[in-house]
Parts: structure tokens; sequence; C-alpha cells
């Protein structure tokens, strides 16, 4: 059993409120702000990443089971993930997209009531809710309800706070949500995010192994995608990210750790064969049961396919 804890489908790019605006500029490239950024390979005439392109991927590819998660970047896609889960229950797990700095607790209930989301993805991160509320903090006294709730309804918490050194980098706070909320499973998104930049100063490295250190408690878990992203210049089979995986593994072991992409972005450094076949390899140092558990049934058993 091989799951991607971390996809992402989307009909067009959308432009959330407070972001940067985003234009589709065709052939897998957006206009983010002043920025040109590349989402996918230049393929296809319009920007789009659809379940069946997902699906077919897959199936391409051996993947059995798929987590969708959605951020500020790509706009909101509640509707869009729910249908697709609809469709394929049997292959993917839906995470709804809701802004708690935004919205209110009746919004919450409206996505939440009757969905089939089984998660809860909060981008807060830089470029997504950090930089859009400047000076959020996910400990702040009126969104700890957000937290009440996610437990109550036996929703996952999948966060990504950035890099180390960012604002949202925000460990501390959440050791203390996972602590106060011990049946509230969270997933940290991209291996708290090592880069060869971080581990070169050892302040940042050490607050890259401190919230890696999260894994210990019993409710805490991390997603390992988008890693090659961030070292494209390395080349498949980016290497370094066998070392960072290696590195977690002996902090916090392999049973806290889910295999994941972040596709479609990373099929622009590298094949969805190729980054199965990567996983494989860079797993290999694992006996052959912990690699199982990291491949897929991590994810399963966490998002309670």
């Amino acid at each position: 059993m091989v799951v991607d804890a971390h996809v992402h489908i989307f009909k067009e790019i959308k432009t959330q409120p407070g972001s940067e605006a985003k234009r589709d500029l065709g052939y897998g490239a957006v206009m983010a702000g002043d920025r040109k950024v590349r989402v996918l390979p230049p393929l296809n005439e319009r920007t789009t990443h659809t379940a069946e392109m997902l699906i077919a991927g897959m199936d391409w590819t051996g993947v059995e089971k798929a987590v969708l998660l959605q951020g500020p970047f790509y706009g909101e896609c509640n509707q869009l993930v729910a249908d697709a889960v609809q469709r394929y229950p049997d292959r993917l797990v839906g995470a709804a997209y809701f802004d708690p700095w935004a919205s209110s607790r009746s919004e919450f209930d409206t996505v939440f009531e009757g969905s089939s989301f089984r998660a809860l993805k909060i981008e807060f991160t830089a470029s997504g809710l950090s930089g859009i509320h400047r000076g959020a903090r996910i400990d702040l006294e009126s969104i700890t309800w957000l937290w009440d709730e996610l437990e109550k309804r036996r929703v996952v918490l999948a966060i990504d706070l950035g890099a180390p050194g960012d604002f949202s980098y925000q460990t501390d706070a959440l050791r203390g949500i996972a602590e106060t909320h011990p049946e509230l499973r969270i997933v940290v998104c991209h291996l708290a995010l090592p880069k060869p930049a971080i581990e070169e100063r050892p302040e940042l490295w050490q607050l890259w192994k401190d919230q890696i250190d999260l894994g210990r408690l019993e409710n805490v878990w991390f997603d390992s995608s988008a890693i090659p992203y961030y070292i494209a210049e390395e080349g498949y089979p980016f290497p370094t990210v066998g070392r960072y995986l290696h590195i977690a593994v002996d902090r916090i072991g392999p049973a806290k750790i889910l295999w994941g992409t972040d596709i479609p972005a990373l099929l622009t450094v590298a094949t969805y064969p190729q980054l199965v076949k990567m996983a494989r390899l860079h797993s290999g140092f694992l006996a052959a049961e912990e690699q199982a558990w990291f491949l897929g049934k991590n994810a399963e058993l966490v998002y309670g396919m």
C-alpha cells in the first residue's frame, strides 16, 4: 500500500482575500504578485490539476490512495475537494480549507456539517495565512475553540508552519495545542521544512530539530512532502532528502513520518514515478515493515482510511 499524504487539486488558480494577486499565464506558469511561479510542467494550455489528472497519475505510479490538502496559493477549493472524494471514495481523503482569523465559528460549522472532510489544512506560512494576517499566532485565545472542535469531531489538523526562522514557525505554540488536546491528531507538513541554507546556520538547524521533536508526542506526525522543490539544483534522486529523512527517523522513529509529495508543484522537478522510486530508495535503510508504515500505513492510520 502506497499512500501520498500530501497532494493538491485545483480547477483554476484563485486569489484568496488578503493575499497577493495571482494570474494564470498558461502552460503551468502563474504570476503571483510580481513573481512568475511554475506550478506545473508546461504541458497544458490551462494551468489546472484535476482529480482525474491526479487519479491517472496515481494509477500510472502505483499510488493507491492520496490525501487532498488545500492552501491559500491555489485558493479555497472545498467544493472541488468534496466532489472529488465523493467520486473516488476508495482513493481519496479530503481536507477542508478554513481561515480561523477571518471566519466565524458558524462558518466552520457550515464547512464541516454533513461533509466528508477528514482533516483541516492550516497553511500558516509567510506566503499563506501568516502573511495574510500579519502578527497572528496559532495560540491566540480567540481561536482556541477551533482546536477544541477538531478534537471533538476527530478531524485531523494538517499544519504548515513555514521554515525555521520565520515568524510563523511557532513550535512552542503548536506543542501547547498538542499537549492540551491529546486526542487531536496533528500532521506537520514538509518534515518541518529543512533546507541546506538552514542546516548551515546552527541556530536555525536547532529550531528545525526542536520542531521535529514534536513527533515524540503521541498525537503528532510529519509528512515528508515538498523537500526536493527546495533543492532542485541537486537533481534526481535528491540524496539530501534521504539524509533529512534519516535524521528525522533517528529522532522520532519511522512510525511518525508519512510519505508525501506535494504534487503538482513537485512535478516541476521530477516525474511522479521518480518521486515514488525516490521514496523507496530513501527509506531503504528501514526494515521492511517500517518502510511499509512510512510509505502508506502511517497515513492510513492517521487519516482514518
